[in-house]
């Protein structure tokens, strides 16, 4: 039979391990064929030749190494397009002014009356003159102005005195988890919002997007991020309005990359919301499926919501975000008796602590591992178990590098003191623990292009800044380890390491090609590394030939 596809190149690297070696049968592979959507044979280029019929499409890259298709594990591509198609773009504003002279810019061109909305604020322009996050600043310089800015961590936003007023917000506000609208010494809301249930409240007062745009934002988003190398991600969230958005782009053409859903489970919530959650399972596009629960067990360190053993240097984060943690234990064991895998965001060592024991509890879901999310700060005692339980460990170090500083001046840092702090994003304890870590970004948290957050997991600092002092170095990783956490370990995540994550026979043809190979590299060069194509089930999308 002759093969769909034939993809040549200087080399395949396959990213073998001694647990799944490659068969050695002479010359080193630079070619394979494709049919059907998976890859049916991997060799010499003269014997894929043999092939070749009259309809195959050849695509030659000279000199270039072609690997399994890159997967971030932890992304959230709809909401996160929504708001960089509408927000003001925060990242990199290290000041309070610098922060305003944006939404300034913003606010000029904005009709009387309008929200304004932002992302990726930075808490510590605040923390660094001494106080906590507020809004009457947005008042000040923007009057009658609803401005809502969201923190780098999606979990807070601050918001004008006129988003307040918007919104209702009156600080008496109850949560049936640990969000909460923020008052001052009056008893009036700041317009500091913790936490998504509060968040939610602001949320449900911007003007709506129809789901035509919000597609087309979904659509130019994932298009950068295959140009960055991915062929997939795990959207760990299902909110409106992602189904129709997914089904929108699919009805007009091909999503660039595979997207598997894992949709929330909110905070104490009930079996009738659960079992809402066990029959979106079913739903799928060609190229987008759901699976999986996801849980938040905690907040995060830097707005005080996180869950560590004991309190941090402002007497908070020491409290789950679920206040009823037999409701959580009960809906965890929900969803593994249906066979469906959990993923448990857990921030605090505490957190982390507890979810590992829900999960021994209640064992192994079925087809795909159960995991646990950011795992921030973990203590020694914990690093056995997750291969003890086959509990996947999904690290976002990116979060490290860009949010912390080894100096520890951080707001991050400071709140959990520096014992805390040193046990920070443990990528090198993990594997050494024999853990699986799969990779990820939290995108739009942390930046998309992969080729980043794989340098900084080897560097473990901010890439493009060579004389940053890196956060915790002694967890580096190597180059390969860093591939296989987005290859191997990202297919083992979705217990799909039968069909993806390795270049064989049989399995499916999601690859990435680069113009080099990126283990000769440094982590300085890599991020440079043209994407060539990327390869979704023998579908080769060419990219310009351009670096990170």
């Amino acid at each position: 039979m002759y093969a769909d596809v034939i993809v040549t190149a200087a080399r395949i690297e396959t990213l073998e391990t001694p647990d799944h070696p490659v068969e050695r049968t002479g010359r080193p592979a630079d070619a394979l064929a494709v049919t059907g959507g998976r890859i049916t044979a991997v060799g010499p280029a003269e014997e894929i030749a043999a092939l070749r019929g009259p309809a195959t499409a050849v695509h030659d890259f000279p000199g270039a190494t072609v690997l399994p298709g890159l997967v971030d594990v932890h992304a959230h591509p709809v909401w996160g397009s929504i708001e960089i198609g509408q927000g003001v773009d925060l990242s990199g504003a290290g000041t309070l002014e610098e922060v305003l002279v944006r939404v300034g810019e913003a606010e000029r061109d904005a009709p009387d009356g309008a929200w304004i909305t932002g992302y990726d604020l930075d808490v510590n322009v605040f923390t660094a003159l001494g106080g906590e996050p507020h809004g009457a600043v947005l008042g000040e310089r923007f009057p009658g102005r609803p401005v809502s800015l969201m923190t780098q961590d999606a979990h807070a936003l601050v918001i004008s005195p006129e988003a307040v007023e918007r919104a209702g917000l009156t600080g008496e506000e109850t949560f049936t988890d640990a969000s909460c609208v923020v008052t001052g010494s009056d008893g009036r809301p700041t317009g500091y919002v913790l936490e998504l249930q509060a968040m939610d409240l602001v949320f449900a007062h911007y003007p709506d997007v129809p789901v035509a745009t919000a597609a087309e934002y979904v659509r130019e988003q994932l298009e950068i991020l295959a140009r960055g190398g991915l062929t997939g991600l795990h959207a760990l969230d299902f909110t409106d309005p992602s189904h129709d958005v997914y089904r929108h782009i699919e009805a007009h053409g091909d999503l660039p990359l595979r997207i598997r859903c894992s949709p929330l489970v909110p905070a104490d919530s009930t079996p009738d919301v659960w079992q809402r959650i066990a029959d979106q399972q079913r739903l799928a596009g060609r190229r987008w499926h759901v699976e999986g629960a996801k849980f938040m067990l905690d907040g995060t360190a830097d707005n005080g919501t996180a869950w560590f053993d004991r309190p941090d240097c402002h007497g908070e984060n020491h409290a789950p975000l679920w206040r009823d943690l037999d409701a959580y234990r009960a809906a965890v064991r929900f969803f593994t008796e249906r066979g469906i895998p959990t993923a448990t965001h857990a921030i605090g060592d505490q957190a982390v602590r507890h979810a590992l024991d829900v999960i021994e509890e209640a064992g192994p879901a079925g087809r795909a591992p159960h995991r646990v999310e950011h795992l921030e700060s973990l203590p020694d005692d914990l690093l056995d178990r997750f291969a003890e339980l086959g509990v996947v460990a999904s690290l976002q170090p990116v979060h490290g590098t860009r949010h912390t500083r080894a100096d520890g001046t951080d707001n991050w840092s400071r709140r959990i003191g520096p014992e805390r702090a040193a046990r920070g994003w443990r990528t090198r304890d993990l594997l050494d623990h024999h853990a699986v870590v799969a990779l990820g970004s939290d995108w739009p948290i942390g930046p998309g292009d992969p080729r980043t957050g794989l340098a900084e997991c080897q560097l473990r600092r901010p890439v493009e800044e060579p004389d940053t002092a890196p956060v915790q170095p002694a967890q580096a990783i190597t180059a390969r380890e860093a591939y296989l956490g987005m290859t191997r370990a990202a297919a083992r995540a979705a217990g799909a390491e039968h069909e993806l994550g390795r270049i064989a026979p049989g399995f499916l043809a999601d690859l990435t090609v680069l113009a080099d190979n990126p283990l000769d590299l440094t982590p300085q060069e890599q991020v440079r590394n043209p994407v060539l194509a990327t390869v979704v089930g023998g579908d080769v999308r060419r990219h310009p030939r351009t670096a990170s």
